[in-house]
């Protein structure tokens, strides 16, 4: 299949808070140097990596750094990494917005690009008017566009408000016709951008399906880049994880998210055992939660998918109370995958008086999918009102024993039946 897509060397250095170098002695011993001797920017060997969370010494900072991949056409790939990556600034090189600092990119046919509310629409002009200059832009004629006109306003759903200024849009509205624009003027490259999550449930649904379209049904290439890994999973095929400005992975989807939620997770709660410091605010308040198994023993590893276990409880009240616990698991996807309340047993709401109390919660094993899971812990009152809610106190990690390959279904859950089977006759 036809390269797409392909990225040589890429790097992109900015300074901190200003344009240029800052000073026109610099601007003057930049140009100097490249284009006079014909040597590298001197600027460069003096930029840092691209992280965000630190001070750093320099005023230089990489926010792409030897970015080296390829894509091919009708693939769907998704560009994942925490805020300060460098995704947006890949894109935004990708659609010519800004020039990379060394490397070339070559892109075989147009580019449809929406990188944020309001790309390449101008204000004043009604939408109708923004859809035929968007149209230009991409090199098509005016009556290419007006055969796409109607399915594009209807995508869009702003049928209403297409003949009115776009500064008058809301910015959903803005993301509806952008998106419509970028995906029905046949770019052969599409380029989505983090935009959509502004938009609707019901259109971001539209927007993936479009998508999906595209890529499948008619051969065009999408690069899409979303915090939802959910919406990732559902489109991509394959992945590019940026950590810092730099890639971390390349590979399938599946594999790539997982990469990208094993390297941001809270390591701090790893553990099978949190205490807490009595809050005097708190008129009830968890003590201790520990994972044990059936020995009352401290969890600290992963636990087999066959293996039952215990969530273990201690907390306390200043006053009386009628009260209830509730617990969950959630996923790496922050997906809630099972949720209990000690009130769904008969809707019996627990009577405590003033003191410290102890449960234990046994977990029938297997039930859960080998994987990564956080447990979160509240107490309420009758009301449900929250008196103390610790969310992702813990984390659980289920093992297969590399031998059942559970990890591999679909589903959210691991419950296996029993299946009869009976012979009725010969055939």
């Amino acid at each position: 299949m036809a390269t797409a897509i392909e990225f040589n060397n890429i790097s992109k250095i900015y300074r901190l808070g200003l344009v240029g170098t800052g000073t026109l002695a610099h601007d003057l011993k930049r140009w100097w140097t490249i284009n006079m001797r014909g040597k590298e920017d001197p600027y460069l060997t003096i930029g840092e990596t691209n992280d965000r969370s630190t001070k750093g010494e320099s005023e230089y900072v990489w926010a792409l750094r030897d970015i080296d991949f390829k894509v091919e056409q009708g693939d769907v790939v998704g560009i994942i990494g925490k805020n300060g990556a460098g995704k947006s600034t890949l894109l935004k090189i990708l659609s010519k917005v800004t020039a990379p600092t060394t490397g070339t990119i070559r892109a075989r046919g147009r580019i449809g690009s929406l990188l944020e509310v309001g790309t390449g629409f101008h204000p004043e002009m009604t939408g109708r008017e923004n859809i035929y200059m968007n149209g230009a832009i991409l090199g098509m004629t005016k009556a290419e566009i007006t055969k796409k006109l109607d399915e594009i306003v209807d995508f869009s759903g702003c049928e209403r408000y297409i003949d009115t200024p776009v500064k008058r849009y809301s910015s959903g509205m803005m993301v509806r016709l952008g998106f419509a624009v970028a995906a029905h003027l046949d770019p052969e490259i599409l380029v989505v951008d983090e935009v959509l999550a502004v938009g609707d449930a019901e259109f971001q649904k539209k927007a993936i399906g479009k998508m999906q379209d595209v890529s499948k049904g008619e051969g065009r290439t999408v690069l899409f880049v979303s915090h939802n890994m959910k919406s990732v999973k559902r489109l991509c095929q394959n992945g590019i994880l940026l950590e810092n400005g730099k890639i971390n992975y390349i590979g399938e989807i599946n594999q790539v998210v997982d990469k990208y939620l094993n390297m941001y997770q809270d390591c701090s709660n790893l553990r099978g055992l949190v205490t807490f410091n009595n809050d005097d605010k708190k008129t009830h308040q968890f003590t201790e939660v520990a994972l044990i198994n059936t020995d009352g023993e401290i969890i600290d590893r992963p636990i087999d998918v066959d293996t039952t276990f215990y969530l273990r409880l201690k907390y306390r009240t200043q006053k009386n109370v009628i009260a209830h616990l509730a617990l969950y698991f959630s996923n790496m996807q922050d997906e809630i995958i099972w949720y209990c309340e000690r009130a769904d047993y008969y809707g019996q709401y627990i009577k405590l008086s003033q003191g410290s109390y102890i449960s234990t919660i046994k977990i029938p094993n297997p039930f859960l999918k080998p994987g990564r899971y956080m447990i979160t812990i509240g107490f309420m009152d009758m009301n449900n009102k929250v008196n103390d809610l610790q969310k992702d106190i813990l984390a659980l990690e289920i093992s297969d024993k590399n031998v059942y390959r559970i990890a591999e279904r679909a589903g959210g859950i691991y419950f296996p039946v029993e299946w009869g089977i009976n012979k009725l006759s010969n055939i």
